[in-house]
């Protein structure tokens, strides 16, 4: 509810699970819904427990794990040319990208889809959790990795 924003590296004091739900909650339609939020990552991780029997905080916290990049780009401009460098992640940011990865996943597997938005995220965790390519997070670190490789 806003109380971790007022100071610097406040938001590393914040569970993961919340900082999961208010990062459901992005796009135009569904912002600022935390109570549909929290109940669609609920029935989530109810799906998540009845399909592996593992907690499924820890699926969560394995998925982040799995799911976060370890280098990224920058754009660098000297005298008007542009050109990207490869760079270190911070720890932080790797856990932010990593949850706007699999949240971002979950919503376009579900968009124009009969599936539902708890299935479709109980689905991409158990996937970024097991490290399949089928994840839409994993592919993305791996295209973002793959692109600051290529930059060094």
């Amino acid at each position: 509810m806003g109380r971790h924003e007022h100071g610097r590296f406040r938001k590393a004091e914040v569970n993961i699970v919340e900082r999961f739900v208010n990062n459901l909650m992005r796009p135009g339609r569904a912002a600022g819904k935390k109570e549909r939020a929290v109940n669609v990552v609920r029935n989530a991780f109810e799906i998540v427990n009845l399909r592996t029997g593992q907690n499924p905080v820890s699926v969560l916290v394995k998925a982040v794990e799995n799911t976060a990049p370890c280098e990224d780009t920058t754009r660098l401009s000297y005298g008007g040319i542009v050109y990207h460098m490869a760079v270190d992640v911070a720890p932080q940011r790797r856990v932010d990208v990593a949850m706007r990865l699999l949240t971002e996943g979950a919503r376009k597997a579900s968009l124009y889809n009969p599936r539902t938005l708890e299935e479709c995220l109980a689905e991409e965790l158990i996937q970024a959790a097991g490290k399949d390519v089928k994840s839409y997070a994993i592919s993305k670190r791996n295209e973002i990795e793959r692109v600051a490789r290529s930059s060094r």
